[in-house]
């Protein structure tokens, strides 16, 4: 069971928690999915409810196959803050993006910084 909130300190290791259950589905050769993330992290709490729930807020299907998130850091992130959201009770909108992108930063430090809120000119 990981405990979750909404600090940069929680956010690495939920990134870090990431990419070892990838190694370990695919060790398993099974499908990196939200469905199977969220059963193998949150167990018997993970029923189908909190699945539809996860999947309605980051705006994905549960089945589809995710990508490395070191490689594609977006479906991740949106992911990550839509479990944070539901597991706190805080609103998908007051998640703190820049502790969630520095995160990363820090638990894929090879990879290209992902920043979303950046002013466009």
């Amino acid at each position: 069971m990981i405990e979750v909130q909404n600090n940069k300190a929680c956010f690495v290791q939920l990134w870090l928690q990431l990419e070892r259950t990838r190694q370990l589905l695919t060790r398993q050769c099974k499908r990196f999915s939200i469905r199977r993330i969220l059963k193998s992290w949150f167990l018997a709490e993970a029923n189908d409810d909190f699945i539809w729930e996860v999947c309605n807020l980051c705006d994905q299907a549960g089945w589809d196959e995710l990508q490395t998130p070191s490689l594609y850091p977006r479906k991740h992130r949106e992911l990550l803050r839509a479990i944070v959201s539901i597991k706190t009770g805080i609103s998908f909108y007051k998640i703190d993006l820049k502790a969630l992108d520095k995160a990363y930063s820090i638990a894929f430090p090879e990879s290209t910084p992902i920043n979303v809120n950046k002013k466009k000119k």
